[in-house]
């Protein structure tokens, strides 16, 4: 099981977008959350996923986004999801993360 992280813009952008693909699981959970933590500790921004490209998504996945989410949420900032497949749009559904996340496409 493999994850592809990709931040798509530079510095000076007001988002951290970032691309993610493959399977967020227990497996590349700790990756994921490692890479997102150095962004965040170089600057607090809002953040859009693009997760077209994304598999698969289990709960380690959604507690490493939950996590990050708290820690961005002390700046007022937000967590947007865009593009998930039916499947990873389904875990959010079910889980009531749609709610809570600003949900695009």
């Amino acid at each position: 099981m493999s994850i592809g992280i990709n931040l798509k813009n530079d510095t000076n952008a007001e988002f951290w977008e970032i691309s993610v693909t493959g399977e967020l699981d227990v497996s590349t959970a700790d990756q994921f959350k490692e890479y997102l933590h150095k962004l965040i500790d170089e600057d607090i921004r809002n953040i859009r996923f693009d997760l077209q490209g994304l598999d698969y998504i289990d709960s380690t996945g959604l507690g490493v986004i939950i996590g990050i989410l708290k820690r961005i949420k002390v700046e007022n900032k937000e967590i947007y999801i865009n593009s998930p497949k039916d499947n990873v749009k389904k875990i959010f559904s079910i889980t009531g993360l749609d709610k809570i996340f600003k949900m695009e496409g």
